[in-house]
């Protein structure tokens, strides 16, 4: 899985098939969805339309809140795979971690790689103490845990819990939609880099060794999210942005609420 991809939350009709695209040109591939954003269809679209090998790009998505269950969820993934135009996905996850029917979906997720019909599978916003429940019932220990995450919400407990199990921490909304630009911290340390606040941003998490997905249906902006390959952070100037925790949520959703 590559560690920097396209987030295609809140991206609608053809602007989600012409942002794959324009993506996949730029030299992303990495692509996730999800059933709750409504754009499977185009995100297929766009993928089918790029002219790229299908095996060279890989693609997630995630199962619905309301789909969640175990032959709800086997269901689900097969609505996917239709409305997305493939025979698979690459990455399977879990959306949200619903108290009632988290342990039932999980072992459909389980079923679905057991038989062949997905390449991986994995869990999305699961903080420590969802990790300790999961593990209680595993069989395959989730390849991904894709979480908000970024140095205002720095998480270090989650990130080592993660470590330690071998799974991916990847974080979703990297760029707080833009939030903390005009941070005078943020702007200080990219100048001496001669980047943006996004790329540091960006830069922060690949240095973290956290797969990222920035959302961004601007061909502007697409470029410059991808150009963060060209240089690291110092270990002084990376612990100083780790300072800028503050527990920030932009999202305001908190899954401890769903414990």
């Amino acid at each position: 899985m590559p560690l920097l991809g396209l987030g295609c939350w809140d991206m609608w009709g053809r602007e989600a098939q012409v942002s794959v695209e324009a993506a996949i040109n730029i030299g992303y591939r990495l692509i996730d969805t999800a059933s709750m954003y409504g754009n499977e269809p185009e995100v297929g679209t766009g993928i089918s339309h790029s002219g790229i090998a299908r095996e060279e790009i890989f693609i997630t998505t995630k199962v619905n809140n309301a789909d969640q269950g175990f032959d709800e969820t086997l269901r689900a993934y097969d609505e996917s795979c239709k409305k997305l135009k493939l025979d698979y996905v690459d990455l399977y996850l879990i959306h949200w971690p619903l108290k009632r029917t988290r342990k039932q979906t999980w072992k459909a997720l389980e079923k679905i790689y057991l038989d062949g019909r997905v390449k991986s599978i994995g869990v999305c916003n699961y903080l420590s103490p969802f990790l300790g429940e999961i593990d209680t019932y595993l069989d395959i220990v989730p390849a991904v845990n894709q979480c908000e995450f970024y140095p205002y919400l720095y998480d270090q407990k989650l990130l080592q819990a993660c470590t330690s199990r071998g799974i991916v921490l990847q974080a979703w909304s990297p760029l707080l939609r833009g939030k903390r630009f005009a941070d005078h911290k943020l702007i200080q340390i990219a100048a001496k880099y001669h980047k943006t606040p996004a790329q540091m941003l960006l830069r922060w998490a690949l240095d973290h060794g956290i797969s990222t997905i920035p959302k961004s249906s601007s061909v502007y902006r697409l470029k410059e999210n991808f150009d963060v390959f060209d240089f690291t952070i110092s270990s002084e100037d990376l612990h100083a942005m780790d300072q800028f925790d503050e527990n920030y949520r932009m999202s305001g959703e908190d899954p401890m609420k769903l414990w």
